[in-house]
């Protein structure tokens, strides 16, 4: 087996995706090579995510299967959001684990400098723990009986990128990061433990990767951060992102579709909607994960509690675009919740008619805000909630989609099964939206005009307009 191998594995978000691409491509120019199945790598990593309880799980579970199958000769390294909070804990519940690199890898102080590469280098060649890091005994096996760890006490995400590409590529689709962190107080949300504040990367870098896509045949931008709406904030810029976007559309004129993610009530200001308004590439898509609807629940997740913004911005956006496609995102189950304020969300949600909703039930998450509360609401009462919620989205889902029979959409082209084109509108961002099938074949990468001849509760079907 050539130890210069590498098989990484990446779990949870977009923005993980873009830290394991980043990863891979520091590897690689050292001379490491990527394969495709753990049992012919010299490396294995995982990015973990530890977010949430299932996602937790989900970590454990994949580096426990690595660790029981890996050779002596094999190194596992846990890295990622997990490792950043539990990086100990790790190393106690699964023995194997060779090195633990959390979230805050890429440092600016030069005793911190520390990537993926050095990690391996040092796992390869001794048993020295890492400069700035800290040793445990967690009894583990292998070529290592004490995990490497570089868990450097530091406040932020750092800027030195070594000069990977901050991007995921997925065919003609790439995850473009814009910033990293988050200054935000939610309750029950952990990453600001996990990452530190909001840092935002530099607008002519920025820019530079957009023009580094384009030349690679990338169709669409998903733009991505914690936080899309803050970016600039921490570099003085006041309406970050409408000044980027106006930037970027006029840097990459020829990038059919830029999609935004991720915004946070109250900071979609006029500006950002005049510059989707205005610039056609920027699609008439937004995420805005408002959470509940219910101004007592908002409270105590101390999530903004305005429902007269929401209703008034979105009726702003929609009359400037009548073609805006709405995601976002609730939580059912929160410390509190009573029947009432879940039928005060029903209704908001009945009322408002987003295209797309994803719900999550609450799990409690040690050191936020919201670890006081406790966990109070029974898990038969959150999935009922969860069942009701979606029950009802469906049927909107359903109804906004049946809307577009008879229309013609721009798809974009990433499949093709059986005689059946496999794509995506402007209404379905990557992975998590819906998708548009279309009879016949198309070109992989291609943007086609396609008839809408059919709907389901989540996804179109659709012929090509000679």
């Amino acid at each position: 087996m050539n130890q210069k191998t590498f098989h990484l594995t990446s779990l949870g978000c977009a923005k993980n995706s873009v830290d394991s691409d980043s990863m891979a491509q520091l590897l690689e120019r050292d001379g490491y090579r990527a394969v495709g199945t753990p049992q012919k790598a010299g490396i294995l990593i995982v990015n973990t995510c530890g977010f949430i309880g299932p996602a937790r799980e989900e970590s454990y579970s994949v580096l426990q299967a690595l660790a029981e199958a890996k050779r002596p000769d094999q190194v596992l390294i846990a890295a990622g959001c997990l490792t950043q909070r539990y990086g100990e804990e790790v190393a106690r519940k699964v023995a194997g684990v060779d090195g633990i690199l959390g979230t805050r890898r890429w440092m600016r102080a030069d005793w911190a400098r520390m990537d993926i590469v050095e990690v391996v280098r040092q796992l390869r060649e001794s048993q020295r723990p890492l400069t700035g890091g800290q040793q445990v005994q967690p009894g583990n096996s292998g070529l290592h009986p004490e995990p490497l760890y570089h868990l450097p006490e530091t406040p932020t995400i750092g800027i030195d990128e070594k000069g990977a590409l901050c991007a995921s590529i997925a065919g003609v689709s790439a995850y473009l990061k814009i910033a990293d962190g988050c200054r935000r107080p939610c309750a029950f949300c952990a990453i600001p433990l996990i990452k530190g504040t909001t840092v935002s990367r530099p607008l002519d870098k920025i820019l530079d990767e957009a023009r580094c896509l384009r030349d690679l045949g990338i169709r669409e931008f998903v733009l991505i951060a914690q936080d899309t709406t803050d970016y600039g904030h921490d570099l003085g810029m006041e309406n970050g992102l409408a000044t980027l976007l106006e930037k970027m559309t006029a840097a990459v004129p020829d990038v059919d579709w830029i999609r935004i993610m991720y915004a946070f009530p109250g900071c979609v200001t006029d500006r950002l909607i005049e510059v989707m308004t205005n610039h056609p590439q920027v699609l008439p898509y937004l995420d805005i994960p408002l959470q509940h609807a219910d101004p007592a629940t908002l409270t105590r997740m101390r999530r903004p509690a305005n429902l007269d913004w929401v209703h008034t911005t979105i009726a702003k956006m929609r009359k400037a675009l009548p073609k805006l496609a709405i995601r976002t995102t609730f939580i059912v189950g929160y410390p509190g919740e009573t029947e009432k304020e879940f039928q005060t969300l029903l209704g908001f949600v009945e009322e408002m008619r987003f295209d797309r909703v994803g719900t999550f039930q609450f799990s409690s998450e040690s050191g936020t805000a919201s670890e006081a509360l406790g966990d109070p609401v029974p898990a038969a009462v959150k999935e009922r909630r969860y069942q009701r919620l979606m029950e009802l989205q469906q049927s909107i889902s359903l109804q906004i989609n049946q809307s577009y029979v008879g229309q013609t959409l721009d798809v974009l082209i990433e499949g093709q099964d059986k005689g059946i084109a496999i794509g995506r509108s402007y209404r379905d961002a990557p992975e998590i939206d819906g998708l548009v099938l279309v009879e016949g074949k198309a070109e992989i990468g291609s943007i086609i005009p396609v008839k809408i001849t059919g709907a389901m509760a989540y996804d179109l079907t659709g012929v090509p307009v000679n």
